[in-house]
């Protein structure tokens, strides 16, 4: 069973900064990209940034220059820095990949790490 788990989330103040981190396991044979997203209370959930086979990477434009991530191919894992953090980042973030594994090529979420940012 392929499973993404993420990590880092916790609660900051406005300014701080905060690594997530999101490892994915199972029969794993190619990860084709690996995103974050989040989904603020009362909103939508909406993409953050993406890295697309280890080095294209896309982002919001409302974490541009803030945030920044990054993979490492030998270990399934995803980053996602995120420096000077504002009260309208708080959210839960969730990992997404795109992965061929035993059972073929499918999407997986991870379960999610909640941001908090203070003012």
């Amino acid at each position: 069973q392929v499973q993404l788990v993420e990590s880092g989330g916790g609660l900051v103040q406005a300014g701080g900064s905060l690594r997530l981190s999101c490892a994915a396991s199972g029969p794993i044979f190619n990860i084709n990209s690996m995103s974050w997203y989040r989904r603020a209370p009362g909103k939508q959930r909406e993409l953050v940034a993406g890295i697309i086979n280890g080095n294209s990477t896309n982002y919001a434009d409302s974490v541009k220059g803030r945030f920044t991530i990054s993979r490492d191919n030998a270990k399934n894992t995803v980053y996602l820095q995120m420096n000077s953090l504002k009260p309208e980042d708080t959210a839960v973030y969730y990992c997404h990949a795109l992965i061929r594994s035993l059972w073929g090529f499918n999407e997986h979420w991870g379960r999610g790490t909640q941001v908090t940012v203070s003012s």
